[in-house]
């Protein structure tokens, strides 16, 4: 049984929704956490908004040189609003390919809430993990309305883990629907209280030393947490096999992947089956539509690793993994061509996104879209890739045939995670200073 805290039961009453023309906030730079309590001023622009001040915490992490670690954060908002007006509903949707659409501004959402990311279940509900600044997850509506705030606080022992007996925080960062989206599944950054003394760090190495984390499993129907499963340290990315049989899990510091098998455990329980190394820094995640193969960006380098899973169930380890190498530096997210024959990528210090064939592992085209590219989503239909452009403060749209970029729009400071949603057809953007913007694939007008 979960433990709620109050500071979050307010929380979960509100969220307020304004036009693109509100203020934006101030967010934290990099891909991953830092440690909370030390509280500096700062101001930091969004493009055409309002500047407005926020509270932010210094990372006192070295920098890597292949991987961009924060350096602030945001302080959730004080102010407790209710919902004004849900997004405006969606009729008549536009029958043009999305590669011949533009985004059309629909609205903002703000509230009790530091997005790390943002993932559309294309069934009618969309989450945002809101990492260790917040410690919950927000379920929306397709249509905005917040449906629930699901703290992440647990006690590990009353989901089979009799090492931790009391209470902890996690610290949300990933989440992934499975193909029905009756559950979804949510990477904790790390855990925090008894029992959790060495925290993540985003430079890190599987000698540090750092705690192992969870993964939890939520049933959507009721919001709440049902399952907990222990992976690696710092684990990252997510992402459920289309057969529904596996969660792949990227664990950032002890450089490797998790295999869970969702019902490979006692009584059925999902359980951790398997553990492949992959190298420094592993992070995105694509899978092929048979389940089969899973592609992993490893963003410590400039390889893309490529996992028979099957191979990997069965025990074989590094032996189940070949390479694409030399992609460029620092792939961060994939996405996978609906007919399984591409790959895209995006390069965070390249700031580009590259297209990749998954027939001989070459690039086969490379775009740049704006200052360290970091998540990135594909239409319905596979014609336009959308990539959220981390220090440009903007989202781009890329026709994925010949990589051009059709359009790049400003959005809040900071934009880190972005999903399409395929139920309404719409985009929505994480901006890690407490900002959801959503915007329509629409018509060309």
């Amino acid at each position: 049984m979960r433990v709620p805290r109050s500071r979050h039961v307010a929380a979960a009453l509100f969220a307020t929704v304004a036009m693109l023309a509100g203020c934006g906030q101030s967010a934290p730079r990099g891909d991953g956490a830092v440690p909370p309590g030390q509280l500096v001023s700062s101001k930091a622009p969004a493009p055409t908004r309002t500047q407005v001040s926020s509270t932010q915490v210094p990372s006192t992490a070295a920098p890597s040189t292949e991987v961009t670690t924060d350096e602030t954060r945001p302080a959730p908002s004080e102010s407790e609003p209710t919902v004004e007006n849900p997004l405006p509903a969606r009729s008549d949707l536009p029958s043009t390919d999305s590669a011949e659409r533009r985004f059309v501004e629909a609205g903002r959402l703000t509230g009790d809430m530091t997005p790390k990311s943002v993932v559309a279940s294309g069934q009618g509900l969309v989450v945002a993990q809101n990492m260790i600044y917040t410690h919950t997850v927000s379920a929306f509506s397709s249509d905005g309305l917040l449906l629930s705030t699901i703290d992440d606080a647990i006690v590990p022992s009353e989901f089979g883990h009799p090492e931790w007996t009391e209470q902890v925080e996690g610290g949300p960062v990933e989440a992934a629907f499975t193909p029905d989206g009756s559950e979804l599944w949510v990477s904790n950054y790390s855990m925090y209280g008894p029992g959790f003394d060495s925290p993540g760090d985003d430079v890190c190495s599987p000698e540090s030393g750092i705690d192992p984390s969870f993964v939890y499993r939520i049933d959507t129907s009721a919001l709440q947490i049902k399952e907990v499963v222990k992976v690696g340290a710092v684990p990252k990315y997510l992402e459920v096999t289309p057969d529904a049989a596996h969660v792949l899990v990227t664990n950032w510091c002890t450089w490797d992947l998790s295999i869970i098998g969702t019902g490979s455990g006692a009584d059925g329980a999902a359980a951790e089956v398997a553990r492949v190394p992959m190298g420094r820094y592993p992070r995105g995640i694509a899978i092929s539509a048979d389940s089969s193969t899973a592609y992993v960006a490893v963003m410590g380098s400039s390889d893309i690793a490529v996992v028979d899973i099957p191979a990997a169930v069965d025990g074989a380890g590094e032996d189940a993994v070949t390479w694409f190498r030399g992609i460029g530096r620092s792939p961060r997210h994939l996405n996978l061509s609906p007919d399984g024959r591409f790959l895209f990528a995006t390069l965070n210090k390249d700031g580009e996104v590259a297209k990749i064939s998954t027939d001989t592992g070459s690039v086969v085209g490379t775009v740049q879209t704006g200052q360290q590219p970091r998540s990135a989503a594909l239409s319905a239909d596979g014609t336009a890739l959308f990539v959220v452009n981390y220090e440009s403060d903007t989202v781009s749209r890329i026709r994925t045939s010949d990589l051009e970029v059709l359009e790049t729009v400003p959005v809040d400071h900071h934009p880190i995670g972005i999903t399409y949603d395929a139920l309404t057809e719409r985009i929505w953007v994480a901006s890690y200073g407490g900002a959801l913007t959503v915007f329509d694939d629409g018509s060309q007008g």
